[in-house]
C-alpha cells in the first residue's frame, strides 16, 4: 500500500522538528527532504483602504456661529447622543444664559483656530470674546472635543465649553459692588432726593430656635405678615441670611432690646433713596421702581443684576445713567461650597454723580400751596433762559411709597385712583386751551393775512359766518359793538376770531395748523428729564385719517378760539408764553442745571433756542399790548386791581363736554423786563379769569416775597463745559 502525507501531518512534522530543535543540544542536524504541497490556487483579496473621513471644522464652525447668534437650539442639535440624553435643551441653554448674564456679557465673538483629526475623533481649538458692560472684553482659548457619530461629527459637551475654567458641579457668579447712587439737588443746592438710612432685619434658618416666635415678634414689631416672612424662608439653606423686612433706623432703635433678644435675627443698615420733602416736586423727582419682566434682559446687559430697584419717572428714571454710577464687582468661579476657585475679571465700581435742578425748592413749595388740593398744573419758566423754576400738578403721590419698592395694594391704588396721581400734568396732561389759542391765532392772521392792529369787527354777540344753520355766539352775549383785531384779543372777543379763522381757512384751511406748530404746539419740547405729551394740532389730513372725514370750515373755527380736537400742555403754553415775553424766541424748557461727578467735573445746561414765533417784532408788540390790557381794562382786569406789579398774559376757558370747564391763565412779569412765565389750568373749574388768573397772581407775589439773587435764574458759567444731551 502506497502512504499519503496529508497537510495536516506534514505541518505536524515540521513543528515537531522545529521544537525537537530548539530544545536539543546544539549538533549537525542531516538535512531531510521533505515533499513540498502547494495549496490549491486561489484568487489574493484585494487590499481595502479606509475612507477618509470628513474634516469636522464645519460642526464646529457651525457651534461657534450659533453661540453667537444666541441660537442655543442650533447648539444643543450639534451635541453627540449621549450628551442630548442626559442634559435637556432648556438646561444647556441654563448653563449658558445664566453664564454670560452674570459676565454681563452683551455680545460674543469666536473664531475656530485649528482642528486635529484622529480617525473617529477630533479636537478643535478655538478663541472666544465676551464683550461685557462692566468688565470689557474678556477672551478665553477653548479645546472643543468631537466623535464621529452616525455618519457625521457630533460635540462631546461639557461646561468646559462655557468658559474652559468651568465644570458640571462649578458656577460662575459676579459678586456686586453697587454704587452709592447720586444725589438731586434744586438749583441751590439744597436736598430733594438724596442718601438715607434703612435698616433690613432677616434671620439665620440655622440660627433660629423657635421660628413661631421669632415671626409672632417680628410681626407686631414691624407690621409684616407671619405668612409673608415664612413664605420668604420656606426654600432658604441653614446658613443663609434671609432679609424679611425694612424698617426706619428710628425702629429698629426703639425696638432693639427685643429684637436683640431673638436668636437668629440679624440686622444690617442699608442706604436708600430718601425724599426728605415728601411729596413736595414728587412727579419731577419721579419714582424708583422694580425693573419689569420684559425689560430684563436689556437692563441685565447692562450690567444689572434685575432685582435693583431703577428709576422708573421724571429725573431718576432719565438720570438713572448718571445717577447709578458705574457699577462694580468680581466675576469669580465657586465650587458647590461657595468657595472661590478662580477670578476671571474685576470692575472697581464709580459713585453715581449728583444732578442739579433748575427748581427753587421754596419756589416749587409755594407754587405747590397756591395749586393747593385743585385738580390741576402751574408751570413757571425765566423766559430768558427756558430754565423751569417750579412745575406743581395735583394730585401728588409719595416717592417714599417707592424706596422699599412698591407692594401691589398701594401700587393698585395709586393707579386705580380716577384723579390719576401718578400723571406730571404739566407736561403730560393734554387740554383744550379755550381762548389762549388766541395768541396764535391773531399771530396767523396778521403773517398770512396782513391783518392789523386796527383791522376792524363788528360783535352782536352772535356769528353766523357758516350759515344760518351754524349760529355761534360769543362769551359777551350782548356783544363788543366795533372792535379792532388788538381790541379783540384784549376782550377775548369770540367773533373777532370765527372770522380770523373762517378767513385763514378760505386762503388755506394748513395754514393755522401749521403756525400753531411753528408756535411749539403738537410736538414735544424735548424738556427730556420728565415725561410728556405731544398735544395734538389737527388739520386736514390728521382728520381724515382718524376720522376718515374731509376737513370742514367749522374745523378751522373751531381751532381758532382753542376748541375742537386742539390738545396742549401747560409746558407747551408756557413755552410759548415765553417767547411773547422774550421777544419770540422758543426755548426749550430745561429742569436740569447740571450734572457734578463726584470728582467736581461739572455738565452744565446752556439755554437752548429750538424756533422762533413766526411774526415780526411790529406784530409782536401789537400781541404784547394787547396782552397788558387783559390785565388792566380786559377779561382778567379785576383779579390785578391793586397789584404791585406790571403783567401781560391771557385768559382761557375750554369747553370739555363736562358740567365745567378748564380755567386757563398765562402770562409774564414785569411787563418791560420779564422775570417769569407762567401758565395755570385748573380742570372743569369755571371760568379762566375766575379760577387761574388768581393763583397766577399769587404765584406772582410770592415769587417777589422771595426775592433774593436765587430767586432770578442765569445760564450756567460753561462754554468751555460740556452740554447735557438730553
Amino acid at each position: 500500500m502506497k502512504s499519503h502525507l496529508t497537510r495536516r501531518m506534514f505541518l505536524k512534522l515540521a513543528l515537531a522538528s522545529l521544537t525537537s530543535a530548539a530544545c536539543a543540544p546544539t549538533q549537525a542536524v542531516l538535512p531531510i527532504s521533505v515533499p513540498v504541497f502547494a495549496p490549491p490556487t486561489q484568487s489574493e483579496p484585494p487590499t481595502v483602504t479606509p475612507t477618509p473621513l470628513p474634516s469636522a471644522d464645519g460642526t464646529v464652525a457651525a457651534f461657534l456661529t450659533a453661540w453667537t447668534n444666541s441660537d442655543y437650539a442650533a447648539m444643543y442639535e450639534l451635541l453627540i447622543e449621549a450628551d442630548r440624553s442626559k442634559l435637556s435643551l432648556d438646561d444647556f441653554q441654563t448653563r449658558y444664559t445664566d453664564v454670560l448674564r452674570e459676565a454681563t456679557a452683551s455680545g460674543i465673538k469666536s473664531e475656530l483656530r485649528s482642528i486635529l483629526n484622529d480617525v473617529e475623533r477630533a479636537t478643535a481649538s478655538f478663541h472666544a470674546d465676551w464683550q461685557t458692560a462692566m468688565f470689557g472684553r474678556l477672551g478665553f482659548d477653548g479645546i472643543m472635543p468631537l466623535n464621529w457619530e452616525g455618519g457625521h461629527w457630533a460635540i462631546d459637551w461639557s461646561s468646559h465649553l462655557v468658559h474652559p475654567q468651568l465644570n458640571d458641579d462649578y458656577t460662575l457668579v459676579r459678586l456686586d459692588q453697587v454704587p452709592v447712587r447720586g444725589n438731586i439737588y434744586d438749583r441751590n443746592g439744597l436736598g430733594l432726593a438724596v442718601e438715607g438710612q434703612m435698616v433690613t432685619i432677616g434671620v439665620v434658618p440655622g440660627w433660629v430656635e423657635d421660628m413661631a416666635h421669632v415671626l409672632a415678634t417680628l410681626s407686631a414689631i414691624t407690621g409684616a405678615s407671619p405668612d409673608a416672612m415664612r413664605t420668604k424662608i420656606a426654600n432658604a439653606r441653614p446658613e443663609w441670611f434671609v432679609p424679611l423686612v425694612d424698617v426706619s433706623p428710628e425702629l429698629s432703635i426703639a425696638n432693639d432690646e427685643a429684637l436683640s433678644s431673638l436668636k437668629g435675627v440679624v440686622r444690617r443698615d442699608r442706604k436708600v433713596r430718601a425724599y426728605r420733602t415728601g411729596t413736595l416736586a414728587a412727579h419731577l423727582l419721579g419714582y424708583m421702581g422694580a425693573i419689569p419682566p420684559q425689560e430684563l434682559a436689556d437692563w441685565q446687559a447692562r450690567g444689572y443684576r434685575g432685582d435693583e430697584l431703577v428709576g422708573r419717572s421724571g429725573v431718576e428714571g432719565w438720570g438713572e445713567p448718571y445717577l447709578a454710577g458705574r457699577r462694580g464687582g468680581r466675576l469669580v468661579i465657586l465650587t458647590p461650597q461657595n468657595q472661590e476657585v478662580a477670578r476671571l475679571a474685576e470692575a472697581t465700581p464709580r459713585p453715581g454723580d449728583s444732578i442739579h435742578l433748575t427748581i427753587d425748592k421754596g419756589l416749587q413749595a409755594d407754587a405747590e400751596n397756591i395749586l393747593g388740593q385743585r385738580q390741576g398744573a402751574m408751570v413757571v419758566l425765566d423766559p430768558n433762559t427756558g430754565f423751569v423754576l417750579a412745575m406743581a400738578s395735583y394730585p401728588r403721590f409719595d416717592p417714599n411709597l417707592f424706596v422699599k419698592g412698591i407692594d401691589e395694594v398701594t401700587w393698585n391704588r395709586l393707579t386705580s385712583d380716577p384723579g390719576r396721581p401718578l400723571v406730571e400734568r404739566c407736561s403730560q396732561g393734554a387740554y383744550p386751551t379755550g381762548s389762549v389759542f388766541k395768541i396764535v391765532t391773531i399771530t396767523a392772521g396778521m403773517e398770512k393775512l396782513g391783518l392789523t392792529a386796527d383791522t376792524t369787527y363788528t360783535c352782536t354777540g352772535s356769528w353766523d359766518g357758516l350759515g344760518g344753520g351754524f349760529v355761534k355766539t360769543c362769551w359777551k352775549r350782548e356783544g363788543h359793538g366795533v372792535i379792532t383785531l388788538q381790541e379783540g384779543l384784549t376782550q377775548s372777543c369770540d367773533v373777532v376770531f370765527y372770522n380770523v379763522g373762517l378767513a385763514l381757512q378760505n386762503k388755506d384751511a394748513n395754514l393755522l395748523p401749521a403756525v400753531a406748530r411753528q408756535c411749539g404746539l403738537g410736538k414735544p419740547t424735548g424738556i427730556g428729564a420728565v415725561q410728556e405729551n405731544a398735544g395734538q394740532v389737527p388739520d386736514p389730513d390728521w382728520k381724515l385719517n382718524q376720522w376718515g372725514e374731509g376737513w370742514v370750515p367749522g374745523d378751522t373755527v373751531n381751532l381758532a378760539i382753542g376748541q375742537g380736537f386742539l390738545l396742549t400742555t401747560p409746558l407747551q403754553v408756557a413755552v410759548l408764553i415765553s417767547a411773547v415775553a422774550n421777544g419770540g424766541i422758543l426755548y426749550r424748557p430745561q429742569l436740569v442745571s447740571r450734572i457734578v461727578e463726584r470728582g467736581g467735573t461739572e455738565r452744565v445746561s446752556q439755554p437752548e433756542v429750538m424756533g422762533q414765533l413766526p411774526t415780526t417784532p411790529e406784530q409782536l408788540a401789537i400781541i404784547r399790548t394787547a396782552l397788558e390790557g387783559v390785565v388792566t381794562r380786559g377779561t382778567a382786569a379785576f383779579v390785578f386791581k391793586g397789584a404791585k406789579f406790571t403783567a401781560a398774559g391771557k385768559t382761557g376757558t375750554a369747553e370739555t363736554g363736562q358740567e365745567n370747564p378748564h380755567a386757563w391763565f398765562t402770562g409774564y412779569v414785569p411787563v418791560d423786563a420779564p422775570q417769569l412765565a407762567i401758565a395755570v389750568i385748573v380742570e372743569e373749574s369755571g371760568e379762566g379769569s375766575e379760577q387761574a388768573a388768581p393763583l397766577f397772581r399769587q404765584m406772582v407775589e410770592a415769587y417777589f416775597a422771595r426775592q433774593s439773587p436765587a430767586a432770578t435764574p442765569t445760564p450756567g458759567p460753561a462754554p468751555a463745559s460740556t452740554p447735557i444731551i438730553p
